[in-house]
């Protein structure tokens, strides 16, 4: 879809109810599903995090969703898809200032230039104890990405027709640093899989914009 059509049309959401966990269950991987049911970890006590869900135009102003492969270091989400973002600092007012300073900070994008559309559902991340707080934003005077090269090993545009289209979700096995061989439930798109919490709040954004799109 043509971007400046988009960006009319997505402003259409900020009054729709947020599908919340029924989107989020869809892409849920069997391993944490039976951690929700078993845990009596008090998430609301977890360390905070935000992200941006970022639509821009590229390509003949044709509509691109940003995500970014994230370099290989010590951890859990090591040289995972997921969106710009990160942890809470004390410096951040609130949650919408962290998703936009960390988007700044790992890929350039200035945080007067991000227009935030609509706050969406938290996610918990049981590897990490983290509970993250995604925002769908629109970037419509896109500038060139400065990536940082300690966190961002590389871009992943997403054509919007791309992420809408059904025969992109698929199960695939996977091995982590916490779990091994296990069947999750993703997304297929540039060729990366995409799954858990990022899989999740991609979820949540696919169902709310298939009620406008």
């Amino acid at each position: 879809m043509e971007f400046s059509r988009f960006s009319k049309t997505i402003v259409k959401i900020k009054n729709l109810p947020l599908p919340g966990e029924a989107s989020h269950f869809k892409m849920e991987p069997a391993v944490r599903k039976q951690f929700r049911e078993e845990s009596t970890i008090d998430v609301k006590k977890a360390k905070r995090a935000a992200v941006m869900a970022l639509f821009y135009p590229k390509e003949n102003n044709e509509t691109h969703l940003l995500l970014m492969l994230r370099n290989t270091y010590p951890g859990v989400h090591s040289n995972q898809i997921g969106f710009p973002g990160g942890k809470v600092e004390d410096t951040d007012s609130d949650l919408l200032v962290t998703a936009k300073r960390e988007t700044f900070e790992e890929v350039g994008i200035l945080p007067e230039d991000i227009e935030m559309v609509k706050p969406l559902t938290e996610v918990y991340i049981p590897p990490s104890n983290f509970l993250v707080k995604p925002f769908l934003g629109l970037y419509s005077q896109v500038k060139p990405f400065k990536l940082d090269p300690m966190e961002v090993e590389a871009l992943v545009e997403v054509k919007l027709v791309d992420f809408l289209d059904n025969d992109n979700l698929m199960q695939q096995y996977l091995t982590t640093s916490y779990a091994h061989k296990i069947l999750v439930p993703a997304f297929k798109l540039n060729g990366y899989t995409v799954w858990g919490a990022t899989a999740m709040m991609l979820s949540e954004i696919k169902d709310l914009l298939q009620k406008v799109v």
